[in-house]
């Protein structure tokens, strides 16, 4: 093990948020500002600057938490840096005007643990969100980082540690929610066709649009997932890993590399782990971002560097994988989990949750949210408790009107399920799923028949085309959507979405093809009114698909508010509207187009939508 040396005891530690979305926003930046004024003011010896992993709120980023004290302060610039730093660090005085202030509310709230956006949230796979530099290996095991490995390979037998995790209740967080437990017993008694070892794979290919939860975990803690991986790797009785990732997260990558080699050079992987006789290793394997690879078996044929596409099942990963020999799939946070599982036992992991839905629950929160970011919740929480009380509701005081869970193939679930609580079984019965943990929040100005035509457009293009059932159905669902939305729907095209999505469903090979109706299926049970609004008046009613919206000029507003500006018509594409500057504008319906641009660029509300 290296020699350790000697660290100043620190006033102050500055936690500077550095996951890809602060890092987007210039954290790096508000970092050197503040290295920078720490060393103008001689307080380098008293404030140390921590770069630390996403801190969640990512809405309110670049972040900076104050310890001790547990100051918070959000959306800095390197402007603010100087009186920040003279301040708070130098004269003792936090500066409120740079702390969180709620929506509706005069006063900012200092202490992170008093913001809503934090007070409902359990940390288990993210417990080290924010607390440690990722880079630095002494800061995870002054964490308990490795000592839930320690115990699994010096304490407990293989099989006591899938017992451990069958107890727990631990279900995989990257899809359907197999039991994980049960699928490591699996792997233990499989026995190698071809006579070589067994894998074990870590599957970080997260490929929904807005989930950021295994890029997060990876980049904010890397060794709780080799630790978890360490402790797999025991139970099953396997000796090389994967740590699949894609090549878009390039600062996971990056951790995720110097976290391996400081694991092995402190001796807690590779060959003889702590003196135990146990070797495992792992190796990192981009992906190129093929949506299609989340699927264990063409991730696996990514891996071994074929076309990546599913196979047929069974025979299951379990049995055949990698190379031919038995293997272990789970995802990222799935494998952050096992170290807590091990280290508190599976008792106090069950205890969370509901019956059959046990732990907690990592999700990103997008869309039409107030507080978006990434949320780690008690199984069991309701979508009102996440979308209200830690997501701040609706932007603008609009009403709230669909969520969809589970990815782009997950299902919409309408406002008045809102009390929906969050488990595998609720969400299956709604007609959605868990998935790997997207949550989409949509608004009053949400078409829904759009929102399914967006979701199959996504699910259309990153099919891999094996099977029929998905190459064909979906373009087909695709193509009936789009006339839809554009006006040219019929009566049966509503009976033909109604008869194809089960059957795509049914005969899918994998779980793309088998999950992409459900945006479909779920628009038509929950909001069939705004399906048949499109088809039978040709009106969307929250106006978004633009080829059945009129759209008009108040000619009153606009020369009285914008003084006949003429910005619409220099921006008009069909040259359909009248008038000139400082005159009343309007539109002539033969020549418009209906492309809405008038609408986009007229900043006094005087184009109106009918």
């Amino acid at each position: 093990m290296p020699e350790k040396h000697a660290e100043t005891a620190h006033r102050l530690h500055l936690m500077v948020c550095a996951g890809t979305a602060c890092v987007s926003n210039h954290s790096f930046a508000i970092k050197d500002a503040l290295e920078k004024e720490i060393r103008k003011h001689g307080l380098e010896n008293e404030v140390l600057v921590v770069t630390t992993g996403c801190n969640g709120f990512c809405e309110r980023g670049p972040l900076l938490v104050v310890q001790p004290g547990n100051i918070f302060y959000q959306q800095l610039t390197v402007k603010d840096i100087p009186h920040l730093v003279e301040e708070h660090f130098l004269k003792g005085r936090p500066v409120s005007r740079l702390m969180y202030t709620p929506p509706k509310e005069k006063k900012p709230v200092p202490v992170l643990s008093d913001i809503d956006f934090f007070k409902k949230q359990v940390l288990i796979a993210l417990r080290n969100r924010g607390l440690i530099d990722p880079e630095k290996i002494e800061e995870s095991i002054a964490r308990d980082g490795y000592k839930a490995m320690a115990k699994a390979l010096t304490e407990m037998t293989p099989a006591q540690i899938i017992m451990e995790i069958k107890q727990s209740g631990l279900r995989g967080r990257g899809g359907a929610g197999f039991p994980t437990g049960l699928k490591w017993e699996m792997v233990r008694n499989a026995v190698s066709t071809n006579g070589g070892g067994k894998y074990l794979i870590c599957n970080g290919d997260e490929g929904d649009p807005g989930a950021f939860m295994d890029r997060s975990i990876l980049e904010a803690d890397p060794h709780s997932v080799i630790e978890g991986m360490v402790i797999g790797a025991k139970a099953v009785g396997a000796t090389e890993g994967v740590l699949y990732v894609r090549n878009e997260y390039p600062l996971a990558v990056k951790r995720l590399q110097i976290a391996l080699a400081q694991a092995r050079e402190y001796g807690l992987l590779g060959e003889d782990i702590l003196g135990t006789k146990f070797s495992f290793d792992i190796k990192v394997h981009r992906g190129a971002g093929a949506f299609v690879c989340g699927e264990e078996t063409a991730l696996i044929a990514s891996i071994e560097g074929r076309l990546g596409e599913p196979r047929p099942r069974p025979p299951y990963p379990a049995q055949s994988g990698l190379y031919g020999r038995p293997t272990l799939i789970n995802n990222v946070e799935t494998w952050a989990n096992v170290p807590v599982i091990i280290d508190r036992g599976s008792s106090w992991f069950s205890s969370i949750g509901t019956e059959t839905s046990k732990g907690t629950k990592v999700f990103s929160l997008v869309g039409k949210i107030n507080n978006t970011g990434l949320v780690e919740v008690p199984m069991g929480i309701t979508l009102r408790e996440i979308i209200y009380d830690i997501g701040g509701g609706i932007p603008g005081g609009k009403a709230f009107k669909a969520v969809q869970t589970g990815g782009p193939s997950g299902g919409c679930i309408p406002a008045d399920m809102i009390d929906l609580p969050i488990d595998y079984e609720s969400l299956s019965q709604a007609g959605s799923m868990m998935g790997s943990g997207g949550m989409v929040v949509m608004d009053e100005d949400t078409c829904m028949v759009d929102v399914a035509r967006y979701f199959l457009s996504f699910t259309k293009d990153e099919s891999c085309g094996k099977c029929t059932p998905c190459r064909e159905g979906t373009k087909i669902m695709f193509d009936i959507l789009t006339r839809i939305c554009e006006g040219r729907g019929t009566e049966a095209d509503l009976e033909l979405l109604e008869s194809l999505a089960p059957s795509i469903k049914d005969s899918a090979l994998c779980g793309l093809g088998k999950t992409a109706p459900n945006p479909v299926l779920t628009t038509l049970r929950y909001f069939r009114s705004e399906y048949e609004a499109h088809i039978r008046d040709k009106k969307c009613p929250a106006h978004v698909c633009r080829q059945l919206n009129t759209y008009t000029i108040d000619e009153k507003i606009c020369l009285e508010a914008g003084h006949g500006c003429d910005v619409c018509r220099r921006n008009c594409a069909s040259d359909a509207i009248r008038g000139e500057k400082n005159t009343a504008h309007s539109i002539n319906q033969d020549k418009c187009i209906k492309c809405g641009v008038c609408l986009d660029v007229c900043k006094f509300h005087a184009v109106k939508v009918e």
